[in-house]
């Protein structure tokens, strides 16, 4: 979930651009957040792993499928022709689980976001960091964005 890493660099950046822009240092208020944590409370996280799951039991099922007849067949040209064809159709099949899956991926990134961006600027806060390069300070609001994700 490299995604989400893009995610907290963009609030760092756009926090330090906000930081100093700043002109009383009291106004200045930010909160971290447990990145991590809010994709793993996300529903839609979870349903893209069980999809995902499902898919890849599809593939294992069609390569098991695809193995036993080419086994079947005994004439050397017509056995190259089948695991030709087959091995077109499961890169078919991979090409498109990759792609539904990184915009589905993208679609929940921009998603969970939006939610943090929202919560930031209804509690007021000027800049969001990930709690993991926070050493102290900040008001954590994980558990207020996870309930907004679910």
């Amino acid at each position: 979930m490299k995604k989400f890493s893009t995610l907290i660099v963009t609030l760092a950046v756009l926090g330090g651009l906000v930081a100093g822009s700043c002109a009383n240092a009291a106004d200045f208020s930010v909160a971290v957040i447990d990145v991590p944590a809010v994709v793993n409370a996300s529903a839609q996280v979870q349903a893209l792993k069980k999809d995902q799951q499902a898919k890849a039991k599809e593939i294992v099922q069609f390569i098991e499928k695809a193995r036993k007849d080419v086994a079947s067949i005994s004439d050397a040209k017509k056995k190259q022709a089948a695991e030709e064809k087959y091995n077109k159709e499961l890169q078919a099949k991979k090409e498109k689980m990759d792609k539904d899956y990184a915009a589905k991926l993208k679609a929940i990134d921009e998603s969970i976001s939006a939610q943090i961006s929202a919560k930031a600027k209804a509690d007021g806060y000027n800049v969001v960091l990930s709690k993991g390069i926070v050493l102290y300070g900040g008001t954590d609001i994980t558990a207020e964005v996870s309930k907004i994700i679910k």
